[in-house]
């Protein structure tokens, strides 16, 4: 199954509005976007549709971040796009940890899980 990787833009009250935000971008200067990075076996498109709905789990479990489902706008191919999808779940997630830590050198202001 492959995995993508996916960002997603966000409103800027997030920085203002979310300590642990605030804390993990402290290198943010309000210049560039705030975003999240995230990794999927499904589209961008329909994983970004579950984070603003709320959809829940078989189990019934929350599928969606709280700060995309709060303050997601939408999806920003134009930073992912150039990425191929990856065959492991380990694989997505070390590429989604190296794309946050890169968009956060270039100062824009990052959330990943």
């Amino acid at each position: 199954m492959p995995y993508h990787i996916y960002i997603v833009e966000l409103h800027r009250k997030v920085f203002t509005e979310h300590r642990r935000f605030r804390e993990a971008n402290p290198q943010f200067n309000g210049v560039l976007e705030c975003l999240y990075v995230g990794m999927t076996s499904k589209t961008p498109k329909v994983r970004f549709e579950q984070h603003k709905k709320g959809t829940l789990s078989k189990k019934g479990h929350s599928l969606s971040s709280a700060i995309v489902k709060k303050y997601g706008s939408y999806l920003r191919p134009s930073l992912y796009n150039h990425i191929p999808a990856l065959a492991t779940r380990a694989e997505a997630l070390q590429m989604e940890a190296t794309l946050a830590k890169e968009l956060r050198r270039k100062k824009y202001a990052v959330w990943y899980n």
